[in-house]
Parts: C-alpha cells; sequence; structure tokens
C-alpha cells in the first residue's frame, strides 16, 4: 500500500471511493469533498490517498477551520472502498495525516465521528479541551486530536470549512 497526496489525476477516483464508501448517502460525502476542493479551506499537502496496486483504495482529507478565531483543522470524510475495509487502509491513512498535519504545524485537528475507532489515534472528547461543536446534539461524537503545536488556551466554538454545513 502506498499513501501519498492526492493528484488531479485522482479526482474521480476519489469520488469513487467516497461514493462507495458512504453508499447510504448518495452524494453526500463525495459531495461534500468536490464542493471543499473548490473551498479556500482546502489544504493540497493534506488531501492523501491509499494506493494498492496503482488503484485509489481510499481517501483522507483535513481541511482549514477554527476554533474561535484560531485556524484548526477539520478531518473527514475517510473514505475506503468496501472491499478494502478492515484491512489497515483506514489506519495507514488516519496515521498519515495526522503526522503531516503536524508537520505543517498545525495545532489540532477535529472531527466529527464513532469514538470507538478514532480514539485509537488518540482522538478524545473535544469538550475536555473546551472546544464546542457546531450543534450541540454532536457532543458525543465530536472529537479533537492534539498535536505540537497545540497550547491550552486554543479553546471555543470550533466552525468547519464553509461546505460542511451545506451537507
Amino acid at each position: 500500500m502506498l499513501i501519498r497526496r492526492e493528484t488531479a489525476a485522482d479526482i474521480r477516483a476519489i469520488h469513487d471511493v467516497t461514493e462507495a464508501a458512504f453508499a447510504a448517502r448518495p452524494g453526500g460525502e463525495a459531495g461534500l469533498v468536490d464542493a471543499l476542493r473548490a473551498d479556500p479551506g482546502w489544504i493540497p499537502a493534506l488531501s492523501l490517498v491509499a494506493e494498492v496496486d496503482g488503484v485509489v483504495v481510499g481517501h483522507v482529507v483535513c481541511t482549514r477551520g477554527s476554533v474561535g478565531d484560531a485556524p484548526a483543522l477539520g478531518l473527514g470524510p475517510l473514505s475506503v472502498l468496501p472491499a478494502h475495509q478492515r484491512s489497515g487502509v483506514g489506519k495507514a491513512l488516519m496515521h498519515t495525516v495526522l503526522g503531516a498535519a503536524d508537520a505543517l504545524g498545525e495545532p489540532l485537528v477535529i472531527l466529527l465521528g464513532d469514538p470507538a475507532y478514532y480514539s485509537r489515534f488518540g482522538f478524545r472528547p473535544a469538550s475536555t479541551r473546551g472546544i464546542t461543536p457546531p450543534d450541540p446534539d454532536w457532543t458525543p461524537y465530536f472529537q479533537v486530536r492534539t498535536l505540537t503545536a497545540y497550547t491550552p488556551d486554543l479553546t471555543g466554538p470550533f466552525a468547519y470549512a464553509a461546505p460542511f454545513g451545506d451537507l
């Protein structure tokens, strides 16, 4: 398996992988990735694909968000083709994108997801760091992973890149 940055040639494959991974929500997350790519919050260095035998089988992206007025990252979606799920693709993508975000000097990564899955990557309830979700109903699933540049004064409401509001 190879984890690398997305290229223009990957855009269709990423859309298809995301569509397959979120088949229960046709157009939702795949459309979100397309909209994020056109948003000022898009960070090309944090859009990564997983390849197996030259075929894109997974994708993850972090985009610019904010905690209060401070820059932060929103992670998602994380997508893996169903035939490659539970084979380490998601794990490899997560470790790589978190390492890349840390290397870029980002303070933290926020996501909305299953605590049982994401806790293995060091994610904790965002409320433990004084960070609140855009929707209070998300609180049990709203998580943060602090990175090297994190400081404890980074608290307040989190805002995702604008296209998340259309999901």
